[in-house]
C-alpha cells in the first residue's frame, strides 16, 4: 500500500511540474512574441519616413531639371575669384571636427574610406566639388567597381556631404554626421 501512495504521488508531482513548465514556456513565448511586433511597427514607421523622403528628393530633382538656368550678361564685369569658389579653412574645419582636415580629403565624408576613396580617384572624382556634382547613382558605379564587397555602402547623402565641405560647412557637416552616424560609435 505504501508503494502505491508513493507511486501516486510520484505522478501528481510529476503532473504539476509538467503543468508549472508548460506554463512558464507559454508566457516566455508571449514575452518574446511582444517584442517582435514592436520592432516591426517601428520598422514600418521607418520604411514609411524612408519613401516619404524618397519622394521629397524626387520632386527635388524635378525642379531641379526644369528650372531653367539664368542667363549670362556678357556686358557685366567678370565675377572676382572670391565669388567663384570658396576657400578652404583649415583652422575652421579643425574646430568642427576636432582634427586637421586637408583640402578635398574625400574621407571626410561619412562612410568614404581610403579604399572607396581610391575608387572614385580611378573615375577622375579627386574634389570635393567633384563628388558634390556627382549624382548618387555614379557613385554607386564607383562603388560597384570594387567588386561585391563594397555593396554594403549607401553613397546618397556622399554628394550632399561633399557640397557641405566644399562650401565650408564644417559646423553644418559635422552635425549632420553625428545625427546620422546610424549606430556607429
Amino acid at each position: 500500500m505504501d508503494l502505491e501512495i508513493s507511486t501516486i504521488w510520484f505522478w501528481i508531482l510529476l503532473g504539476v511540474t509538467g503543468i508549472i513548465s508548460g506554463v512558464i514556456g507559454y508566457l516566455f513565448g508571449k514575452v518574446n512574441v511582444g517584442s517582435e511586433n514592436d520592432n516591426s511597427f517601428q520598422i514600418n514607421l521607418l520604411e514609411i519616413q524612408n519613401a516619404k523622403l524618397k519622394a521629397d528628393l524626387d520632386t527635388c530633382k524635378k525642379r531641379l531639371s526644369t528650372t531653367k538656368p539664368p542667363k549670362l550678361n556678357v556686358d557685366s564685369p567678370p565675377l572676382p575669384i572670391s565669388k567663384l569658389a570658396p576657400r578652404f579653412h583649415a583652422g575652421e574645419a579643425k574646430m568642427a571636427f576636432g582634427k586637421n582636415i586637408k583640402e578635398d580629403d574625400l574621407k571626410i565624408v561619412e562612410g568614404i574610406g581610403p579604399k572607396i576613396e581610391e575608387l572614385f580617384h580611378n573615375f577622375d572624382i579627386k574634389t570635393w566639388k567633384a563628388l558634390s556634382e556627382t549624382s548618387a547613382d555614379t557613385c554607386q558605379e564607383v562603388l560597384n567597381s570594387g567588386g561585391k564587397r563594397y555593396r554594403i555602402h549607401d553613397p546618397a547623402s556622399w554628394p550632399m556631404q561633399a557640397k557641405m565641405a566644399y562650401e565650408g560647412h564644417w559646423k553644418q557637416l559635422a552635425e549632420w554626421q553625428e545625427k546620422h552616424r546610424a549606430g556607429k560609435y
